[in-house]
């Protein structure tokens, strides 16, 4: 019931926008020239920079596809306008302000939950919709009106995570290993141990400081302990040390991840090696064929989006998410019948959306309607990505 108010008020604006409303002024709904803005809320630099560009290029290449939206008989210019939160959280706030400075009419992002949460409140008074992308922590949405979401969550994540590890890798006891503080990976954590011990498991937990470059100690005590998997929800960075130094150190145990680990950082870490690598994700290549030859053809043409997606053209789910979440805020737009920020707020818990990762709509709370999960693992000969198994929570 959450949102039903808002639901209401949306059927009220659509129904005036076909009654002859008129393009908002600038300053009232990101609309000035005919263009319409979609602020772009990402890690651009820092730890999470990976991955807030791919999902970036999801929005970006959307955009090219679709640059224009035609409102009660009137075409706009859709100008993809972003702002670099830095992955930290600290940086949040002032990145959040500079799109709202920016007159947008919806904000898509973060890629990392804690910038999210960092920068909510500034949405929140500056009376944005905010649509999360790949944002995967329950806090992001909860007790709030402004924050929605096209992914699936972590307890869902969590659960299909150990589920996984009990019934593929036979894993009666897990390592849980996680950055201190950090509410994304401890969340994940928690979410793994209550499933995982649920079902008879036991785990070791661990937490390393922030910066961490020498994950030795945390590796040699997962196979000390006779552990028989290691479950390490981490960044992009730190992942990519781990998977690599785990190599090194020929550990010999299976590695599963949740989505930040769907990168092909992460995927060049565990090329050439032996080390069994799992990651659940939001999409697999193949799930599109058109999206797929379109994003390829985009990024192999284009040597910004060939570098922002790391240099090849693997296809990252968080790209995949990113071109969803640009058709959600259109379908949004639309159905407000008008640029105005508070009539697509308002407008869009009642959109559903059929994109390349399935469908899109949403609950009481904001959160997407998800129940399924891609598990992916490496193909260590040539580094490429394979789907494991398609996974539901049990």
């Amino acid at each position: 019931m959450k949102k039903l108010l808002a639901i209401v008020l949306a059927l009220i604006l659509v129904s005036a926008a076909f009654t002859g409303c008129t393009p908002a002024e600038p300053g009232t709904g990101s609309a000035d020239g005919n263009v319409i803005r979609i602020g772009v809320f990402e890690p651009l630099t820092g730890d999470s920079a990976s991955g807030g560009k791919k999902e970036l290029l999801g929005v970006q290449y959307a955009n090219a596809e679709t640059p224009t939206v035609t409102l009660n008989g009137v075409e706009y210019k859709v100008e993809v306008v972003y702002s670099d939160n830095g992955s930290t959280t600290d940086k949040a706030p002032s990145a959040a302000a500079t799109l709202v400075d920016k007159d947008v009419s919806i904000v898509l992002g973060s890629y990392g939950s804690g910038v999210s949460m960092a920068a909510s409140d500034t949405f929140n008074q500056a009376g944005l919709a905010a649509m999360g992308i790949t944002c995967t922590n329950p806090n992001v949405t909860k007790g709030n009106e402004h924050y929605f979401r096209i992914c699936f969550l972590d307890p869902f994540q969590g659960s299909v995570l150990a589920n996984f590890a009990k019934d593929k890798c036979s894993a009666k006891k897990a390592y849980l290993l996680g950055e201190l503080g950090n509410e994304y990976d401890q969340g994940l954590l928690t979410f793994f141990e209550q499933t995982f011990t649920e079902a008879g498991g036991t785990v070791v937990k661990a937490d390393f400081p922030t910066n961490t470059a020498d994950f030795t100690q945390y590796l040699n005590t997962a196979k000390a302990e006779g552990c028989d998997v290691i479950f390490t929800p981490v960044s992009i960075a730190y992942a990519t040390q781990i998977v690599s130094q785990a190599a090194r150190l020929e550990i010999g145990l299976p590695i599963l991840g949740s989505d930040t680990l769907d990168d092909n950082k992460v995927l060049e870490a565990a090329k050439g090696t032996d080390t069994e690598l799992y990651v659940s994700t939001f999409y697999q290549e193949g799930g599109s064929p058109e999206f797929d030859e379109g994003i390829k053809n985009y990024i192999n043409t284009n040597a910004d989006a060939k570098t922002a997606n790391g240099g090849d053209d693997t296809i990252s789910a968080v790209t995949a998410m990113g071109y969803d979440a640009y058709y959600v805020a259109l379908e949004a737009i639309k159905a407000a019948g008008s640029p105005d920020k508070a009539a697509v707020k308002a407008a869009l818990p009642a959109v559903k959306y059929t994109g390349v990762s399935g469908e899109i709509a949403f609950d009481e709370i904001g959160d997407a309607i998800r129940d399924t999960a891609y598990i992916k693992t490496v193909n260590t000969a040539d580094g490429t990505w394979k789907l494991e198994t398609v996974q539901k929570a049990e």
